[in-house]
């Protein structure tokens, strides 16, 4: 009766992961998630580790990892401690493409700074020889 308290319906797992409903049964789909306990009567139930397990996908999907790579880390997760070293490697490429993406958008935002501050610039010349004018006045 306790194991039965621990599992979500899919309302529940929608609200502690953020997700819809529709989201979470296109991942089981897509084989990032395994195929959900069910109860008698066929409605999905979700566990704890589910939950971490979705949240975790959510991150590497915000990072910007592709479905395809998160499928096959989701593959290697299912035949445990084995497949440890190529997940880390795939951990890891993930990683320095992502390092490489904040520092292009660092560089972007730098940019971006710049242009901005020349227009806040021109803008603060223009009021104060607009201020000048009309103290000539």
């Amino acid at each position: 009766m306790a194991e039965e308290n621990t599992e979500l319906t899919v309302a529940q797992m929608s609200a502690a992961t953020g997700i819809t409903a529709h989201t979470l049964r296109y991942y089981e789909r897509a084989e990032l998630i395994r195929p959900v306990a069910r109860n008698s009567g066929n409605q999905r139930r979700y566990s704890p580790a589910d939950v971490e397990w979705v949240k975790f996908l959510l991150r590497l999907r915000e990072t910007g990892m592709p479905i395809a790579q998160m499928r096959e880390y989701a593959t290697l997760r299912e035949h445990g401690p084995i497949t440890t070293e190529p997940r880390l490697r795939l951990l890891e490429a993930h990683q320095v493409g992502l390092r490489e993406q904040i520092a292009r958008l660092r560089a972007h935002e730098k940019a971006l700074a710049a242009k901005i501050a020349t227009y806040r610039d021109d803008l603060a010349a223009r009021h104060a020889h607009r201020r000048n004018e009309d103290d000539d006045d």
